[in-house]
């Protein structure tokens, strides 16, 4: 029986047909139908399988991540897999201890869990680091500080100033856990997960709890309070955020495709831009905070509609354009008219050059993050995501671009390059989670040509 994995974003609603043993039978798009994003949900189902509407039947409990999330055609049954980033996906802030040690931990698992990092805070709460924290409208708190049986005193006063002023959404309490008890306490009437320490002990970073708590988060209290759907039924398909079932997706290939090295992403989206990196190795010189073997950067000023001037911007600013290039218009058109599709091979040409100068700037900025840490074989594969990569006739201007950037050159001189040309990344990562390991392996092997390195 095949499976439907589907992706509800800001801009598009995907959708992946997907047999069990990983062969992709179909693949469907649509506007994403705000207020009301099933109507777009079911078309695209019903683009892939005639007939079918995306629900969660009546054949069980029907929550998120349930097994029994399906569609229905007639008698027949499809499991669905649903990921979401409408709405602006999960926007997260990051209440920690010190800037370099527990709040980098915190934002850098957040950053890999799939959320969109709004705040980062470090230190005692005070009047202003409330109000800034309030201006940047949070779905989330990520509460952290001190290493296990370490300080507890800025953990505590922080816990007590969410309290105190009224901190509404709910709050991921993955400081030390010697204070947790405490914490909780201080912590009385609001909405709180508790998951493991971010960060235990010095240098040693366990992001894997918080990160399963941040979906938690998002699955059970963040979605239902987006305005997305009317009803329950919208959230009860929604198993993970996007940008971490597409991580769940590279990480798998990175596994698959060890002995090649590192696997790098960039995701060009509407309103930002993402990169992706996973590791088969823990790197062992990352200093104060590990970093992860599989992370996440997004660049919230660059983007190929709402952030299309930050790309002419940072473009500028970095001297990979000059003034005088005339992609100033063109910028400001495409985010005045957020949901415009070029129509002439003209106006592809500048959405692809627009593209690539957002794949320089965020692959730039993902290596300065991570140190160009990429283990011991470097990057042996790049992959470009996004619409223009994929609708494009061809990318060697863009992978040319890429490759003879002095900052990217020494991590790309050796990599193959793929374009996620049917967007599987995100339907892989759901099939892995939902337990389909060796269909998520074969849609990923199978689906992502790569060019040979020049």
């Amino acid at each position: 029986m095949p499976l439907l994995c589907l992706d509800v974003g800001s801009t598009w609603t995907k959708g992946a047909l997907v047999s069990e043993a990983g062969e992709l039978l179909g693949t469907a798009q649509h506007a994403t139908t705000a207020p009301e994003v099933l109507r777009g949900v079911d078309a695209v189902a019903a683009a892939l399988e005639p007939g079918t509407a995306a629900r969660a039947a009546d054949l069980g409990s029907g929550a998120p991540g349930s097994s029994r999330t399906a569609a229905q055609a007639g008698g027949a049954v499809v499991p669905v897999l649903l990921c979401s980033s409408a709405g602006g996906g999960l926007r997260l802030a990051v209440v920690g201890q010190e800037r370099l040690v527990s709040a980098e931990a915190g934002h850098r698992v957040a950053l890999s869990a799939g959320a969109k990092v709004v705040h980062v805070s470090d230190g005692e709460l005070d009047g202003a680091g409330l109000r800034a924290l309030r201006a940047a409208s949070p779905d989330v708190v990520l509460l952290v500080g001190g290493t296990d049986g370490g300080d507890q005193r800025t953990l505590l006063h922080n816990a007590s100033r969410l309290a105190a002023n009224r901190v509404r959404v709910p709050i991921i309490l993955a400081g030390n856990t010697a204070a947790r008890a405490e914490a909780l306490t201080r912590l009385a009437g609001r909405t709180v997960v508790v998951t493991d320490n971010v960060l235990p002990d010095i240098g040693e970073l366990a992001p894997a709890p918080a990160r399963a708590a941040i979906r938690e988060v998002f699955l059970r209290h963040v979605i239902g309070g987006k305005s997305l759907s009317r009803g329950p039924r919208f959230r009860r398909l929604v198993r993970a955020v996007t940008p971490d079932a597409v991580l769940s997706g590279v990480s798998l290939l990175a596994s698959a495709t060890d002995d090649t090295g590192a696997v790098l992403v960039v995701d060009v989206g509407g309103a930002t831009t993402d990169v992706y990196s996973a590791v088969s190795t823990v790197d062992e010189t990352a200093g104060a905070v590990g970093l992860p073997t599989d992370r996440r950067t997004v660049e919230g000023d660059i983007g190929m509609r709402w952030s299309a001037p930050g790309v002419v911007a940072a473009a500028t600013a970095d001297r990979l354009i000059g003034e005088a290039d005339g992609l100033a218009g063109a910028a400001a058109h495409r985010a005045a008219a957020v949901d415009w599709v070029p129509t002439t091979p003209e106006e592809s040409t500048v959405d692809l050059r627009l593209a690539a100068l957002a794949a320089r700037i965020a692959l730039r900025r993902h290596i300065d993050a991570t140190g160009g840490r990429f283990g011991p074989r470097g990057i042996g594969l790049l992959i470009l995501s996004g619409g223009p990569f994929r609708h494009a006739e061809s990318v060697a201007e863009v992978e040319t671009a890429l490759r003879s950037d002095p900052a990217l050159r020494p991590h790309l001189r050796t990599a193959a390059v793929a374009v996620d040309t049917d967007y599987v990344l995100a339907p892989a990562g759901l099939l892995a989670a939902a337990g389909h390991r060796s269909a998520a392996e074969n849609l990923l092997t199978t689906r992502l040509r790569t060019t040979h390195p020049h």
